[in-house]
């Protein structure tokens, strides 16, 4: 039926232009592009296609969407250390807040260079605090800290829940953080408003944003990128969302896909359920 349908456009586009010859107007097939995304004459009612998202990176991690004990999203590459050669060029690396071996996926690693490339080509010079987190280390840490405290403060994530464990998300910060206690402060910094008007055009978001804590029961964190990739990024970051929110959108596009006759294979790498909680 879609097939008839653009035909008989063509058609129509065929016979207009000869028309407007006479007049010496412009006029181009791609005048008729179709707005509309459709699977097998299916509507797919959603801003972004099937094909443009990775379900691997827009994965989401928190205490109801809980990441099994082995996850990561592979390949891990090692972050250099930035180096400046000597004729200007840099070897692919980022400034680093500590000598620490750090990990992120090797999309988001790409992506992450290019950023702080961009940033410093603009003055601004943004370092590696933190990237990924087995599920593991963060055990250890989410003990760690109901011990001290007592109970969960929205500091730290529990082992499933964390962002870091996807290898997708990091923390960034200014030379000056480097070595201070993180808070929420930090979105006052030149650095942490760079980042949050120009980090989706490097396929990243913010994951925890100030307006949004109640969704993502995690506090405002202006330092956390969360790579999702381009076409996702952009739609979050313009429309206000938080990575709850766009899921939530998602699954309801999902169920009116299928509710509409869409084919299930098409779908299911993007449903997800969570893993059972250690604690």
């Amino acid at each position: 039926m879609r097939k008839l349908t653009l035909l008989l456009m063509v058609l129509f586009c065929l016979l207009s232009c000869a028309a407007l010859a006479e007049e010496d107007e412009e006029f181009s097939l791609f005048d008729l592009a179709l707005d509309e995304i459709t699977y097998d004459d299916v509507l797919w009612d959603f801003p972004i296609d099937l094909y443009d998202m990775n379900p691997d990176f827009i994965r989401l991690a928190n205490k109801h969407m809980l990441l099994e004990k082995g996850y990561v999203c592979e390949p891990l590459v090692t972050l250099k250390t930035r180096k400046v050669n000597s004729d200007g060029t840099t070897n692919g690396g980022v400034r680093k807040a500590s000598s620490a071996e750090m990990q992120l996926q090797q999309d988001c690693a790409a992506a992450l260079v290019e950023m702080c490339e961009a940033a410093e080509a603009e003055g601004i010079r943004l370092y590696l605090k933190s990237a990924y987190r087995s599920w593991q280390t963060q055990n250890t840490m989410y003990y760690n800290r109901l011990q001290k405290y007592g109970y969960d403060d929205g500091w730290v994530s529990m082992p499933g829940a964390s962002d870091h464990q996807t290898a997708l998300g990091c923390d960034v910060v200014s030379y000056e953080w480097r070595d201070r206690g993180m808070n929420e402060q930090f979105a006052e910094t030149t650095e942490a408003k760079w980042m949050a008007a120009h980090c989706a055009e490097y396929g990243f978001i913010l994951r925890y944003p100030e307006d949004k804590v109640e969704i993502t029961e995690i506090n405002f964190e202006p330092w956390h990128l969360r790579y999702v990739g381009n076409p996702v990024a952009t739609y979050i970051m313009d429309n206000g969302l938080c990575l709850e929110e766009f899921h939530e959108q998602l699954a309801a596009a999902i169920d009116a896909f299928l509710a509409a006759g869409g084919r299930a294979s098409l779908v299911q790498r993007f449903q997800w359920e969570s893993a059972e909680s250690a604690y």
